[in-house]
């Protein structure tokens, strides 16, 4: 039962920040969407680690090379996703309006992407 209510918060915290994402979107007068460029770093931040899981046997064991290098890469997406609504704002491609509202629901979705590797990636009865 504990699964299934992790599964719900996790679920709800990512729809608040995709809500929060496209509300962003929502205060562009002239109906650009440039602001849903960011969901390509949604995309993209898992990936470096289930490369990772999938090399190692065992996460939890001492660092290694390839571990490093996919918390880099991670890192790079993550500040890069960060980034992009400050640019697009710079620009004047998007409001700074929207761009907060990007930037929170940045904060939101990468809490909810940590928060789901902590949940389903400690225990041995769920892995990818």
């Amino acid at each position: 039962m504990a699964g299934i209510k992790a599964i719900l918060v996790l679920s709800f915290s990512a729809v608040i920040g995709l809500i929060l994402l496209v509300s962003g979107c929502a205060l562009q007068a002239d109906g650009t969407y440039w602001s849903l460029l960011v969901l390509i770093f949604y995309v993209l931040c898992p990936i470096p680690f289930f490369i990772v899981k999938r090399l190692l046997d065992d996460l939890d064991a001492s660092t290694s090379a390839c571990q490093e290098l996919a918390y880099f890469f991670t890192t790079g997406i993550v500040v890069s996703a960060f980034a992009l609504p400050i640019v697009l704002a710079r620009v004047s491609l998007i409001k700074w309006g929207a761009c907060g509202l990007m930037l929170a629901g940045n904060v939101v979705i990468f809490i909810t992407f940590q928060a789901a590797f902590f949940v389903f990636g400690r225990g041995d009865d769920f892995s990818w």
